[in-house]
């Protein structure tokens, strides 16, 4: 199959996958098109939302579509980074034997994953980074496709532990879920208060979600686009010659390199999910907050303010 007959494809497989999630996550869409975008890309998301927006189900609706190992684990302050790794044990023979954590899987689910010290947040940074794990010197890799798919609470403080920003600067988006309107509520009542109980079937499988992360990184972007990204994040650096009046005055720490990177590989992926054969510069705004939210560490003043990071990334497009 050629590349361009490759990109038609994913476009029904997109509307296909979708449709399937739709069926058991209402409403959200604008969250379940990135976390698709983040799955052909390779990346990893953070999901953001109040109780009950059904950010855990989304997760576990994507990975039964997509046709992913899945595991999840619950961030609590005193889980360990071998809880999440795996240890070595004596076996009879008085051999170490090495045990695989739940991080050996597909689509991982980091449930609340700021209610964890940080020692054991950064359990995730290898994985996250280099799809593998060392473990007492010994170097395992990660079965791909491999996605960190994070939720987190905003409104609790309380026993949390803000991610560093290492941590943060790993997930490709950060992905506000909202409040549903009247008439997606209504239907989630509905569907949710009888014996009947929907779920997601495959629509592709872990070998068709790596040729699509393939297909992603072959599809061509023009130098202008290139540059527009990169112009972008370096926006958000108060301390760059770029750097607009707002951000100067607004902002201690701007995006880093990755998020040039990241912002060109999620438009990529947009435009292909559109039929696009190429992305341009609307593809690039169309993913810009998503990617630079939490890569932006606001000060004092935007605090007090009330300006928040999204005020910020909207100035600059």
């Amino acid at each position: 199959m050629s590349d361009v007959a490759a990109i038609d494809n994913l476009v029904v497989k997109f509307q296909d996958l979708k449709t399937e999630i739709g069926k058991v996550i209402i409403g959200q869409e604008q969250a379940v098109n990135y976390v698709l975008l983040s799955v052909f890309c390779g990346g990893h998301s953070l999901l953001i939302g109040v109780p009950g927006l059904a950010k855990t189900l989304l997760v576990h609706s994507v990975s039964n579509a997509l046709g992913l190992n899945f595991k999840r684990i619950q961030f609590t302050p005193d889980l360990m980074p071998s809880d999440i790794l795996g240890s070595e044990i004596l076996n009879k023979e008085r051999e170490f034997t090495f045990i695989k954590g739940p991080i050996f899987s597909n689509i991982i689910l980091a449930d609340e994953i700021n209610r964890t010290p940080p020692k054991t947040q950064a359990a995730l940074l290898e994985a996250m980074q280099e799809k593998s794990v060392t473990i007492s010197g010994n170097h395992y890799r990660l079965a791909l496709p491999f996605l960190v798919l994070a939720t987190q609470n905003p409104i609790e403080q309380e026993g949390t532990y803000p991610l560093p920003e290492a941590q943060l600067d790993r997930f490709m988006f950060s992905i506000n879920l909202e409040y549903p309107n009247f008439e997606e509520e209504v239907i989630v009542v509905k569907n949710t208060t009888t014996n009947i109980v929907s779920q997601a079937t495959e629509i592709l499988s872990s070998k068709d979600i790596l040729e699509i992360q393939q297909l992603i990184r072959k599809v061509p972007v023009a130098d202008n686009v290139i540059q527009y990204a990169v112009a972008l994040v370096g926006k958000t650096r108060p301390k760059s010659s770029e750097a607009t009046a707002l951000v100067k005055k607004y902002v201690d720490w701007g995006a880093g390199p990755r998020a040039s990177q990241n912002l060109i590989l999620a438009a990529k992926a947009n435009a292909a999910v559109k039929g696009k054969y190429s992305p341009d510069i609307e593809d690039v705004k169309a993913v810009s907050i998503p990617i630079l939210s939490h890569r932006i560490v606001k000060n004092y003043k935007a605090e007090a303010e009330n300006i928040s990071v999204s005020d910020i990334v909207k100035s600059l497009l």
